[in-house]
């Protein structure tokens, strides 16, 4: 019963469709006043699109679900701070800042177009994603996504994880495709704004039952989400999403991203020539915001080191990620990098399937904080002393 990685399936859209969401996501009715911050906001992004080439995370989003609404997709959207997005970088229903008067621009894309559903629900994850959970079940061809404010918060609904996310299917054959956006990522937020828990998640992982993914670019968040309506099956879809990475332009895509291309399991470091991988020693493997961090540090040192991308944890890439190893010829050593404490996070997960994967070809280590029973520190000044600690042992210097 197991079909581990999935072949590719379209996920593409043609650069007019791109360009009626990205026009729609700029336009207001006469006479509707946006407060002025925002106005510079949404014009930026507009610049970056026509100007730049660019997509950031919020506009990858916004293309994504607006697409699919233009193909008569019904996506619908929910969580506790889910309008304006917890760190302000959706502003999918905007106020007028005289009236109060509110407008949703990927309600107003082209005649016949899916229904844009997107509500700040009450502040219970067990009875949100208990009921955004049955929506899916009862429309499969919608796209019905549950979003946390933070991931960590997502343990307030364990029981439907647990009763009926991970096991439905094998229980009583009970097909849900919804998606679960989970704010992640260690940025000296404290022990309750840091982790959403993936460790959980993976060791629920079996038979294919759901899907994990960690996207680091704003292209890769865009083909997930359309996957997640564009393949046959139905499957839950956990996506890590980021939070001082949102606006960080390392993780902004260009528009030919959108029109070509699909969702990769596996991330080759691309600022490597095929020389420059042959001088290759270590390949470091990480996922998120971490690896964006190493990939600047291993720059700044010019180390002879790969970072590799994993953006999807299970099923897990085995195949396409020793594809991605064997360009790297003289490598003696493949090194799992994650910013959770050792007892937390994917290494406990990968390091076995990694160890089977290579064989006796190359060392294989973790790189992560120590064993904790806390996600994270409480003092900003010690996350950044452990973090800076992280980034060394992984990318050492020459």
């Amino acid at each position: 019963r197991s079909g581990g990685v999935l072949p590719p399936v379209d996920t593409t859209v043609d650069r007019g469709t791109a360009d009626r969401v990205v026009e729609a996501l700029g336009v207001t009715p006469e006479g509707f006043t946006i407060h002025p911050k925002l106005a510079r906001q949404l014009e930026r992004s507009q610049l970056m699109w026509q100007e730049e080439g660019l997509v950031d995370w919020a506009l990858g989003e916004a293309l994504a679900f607006g697409s699919l609404l233009i193909e008569g997709t019904d996506v619908r959207v929910a969580g506790q701070d889910s309008r304006r997005g917890t760190f302000s970088h959706r502003h999918a229903v905007l106020v007028d800042y005289e009236t109060g008067e509110e407008y949703a621009p990927l309600a107003h894309l082209a005649e016949g177009q899916g229904r844009w559903f997107i509500y700040d629900s009450l502040l219970s994850e067990y009875a949100a994603l208990g009921f955004e959970y049955g929506y899916s079940v009862a429309r499969r061809d919608a796209l019905v996504v549950w979003e946390a404010q933070f991931g960590d918060f997502v343990n307030g609904a364990q029981i439907v994880l647990d009763q009926f996310v991970v096991a439905a299917e094998d229980k009583w054959g009970q097909e849900s495709g919804l998606t679960m956006l989970l704010p992640h990522g260690y940025e000296g937020q404290g022990p309750e704004h840091s982790s959403a828990r993936m460790e959980r998640f993976l060791i629920l992982c079996a038979e294919d039952n759901i899907q994990v993914a960690y996207p680091s670019t704003a292209g890769q968040l865009f083909h997930v989400l359309r996957r997640q309506v564009k393949r046959e099956g139905r499957k839950p879809l956990v996506v890590l999403t980021p939070k001082s990475l949102l606006r960080a332009r390392s993780s902004r895509s260009p528009i030919e991203t959108l029109t070509s291309g699909a969702f990769e399991e596996v991330v080759d470091d691309a600022s490597l020539t095929d020389e420059a991988a042959h001088s290759v020693t270590r390949v470091v493997l990480a996922s998120g915001k971490v690896s964006h961090e190493a990939q600047a540090r291993r720059d700044e040192l010019d180390a002879p080191v790969a970072v590799v991308r994993i953006e999807q944890l299970y099923p897990w890439p085995g195949a396409e990620l020793l594809q991605v190893l064997s360009r790297y010829p003289n490598a003696t050593e493949v090194v799992w990098l994650q910013e959770e404490p050792e007892n937390m996070g994917s290494w406990s997960f990968a390091h076995a399937r990694l160890r089977d994967a290579v064989g006796a070809d190359l060392a294989v280590s973790g790189v992560s904080r120590p064993e904790s029973a806390s996600p994270a520190t409480g003092s900003f000044a010690v996350h950044e002393q452990e973090q800076a600690a992280l980034l060394a042992r992984a990318v050492p210097a020459p």
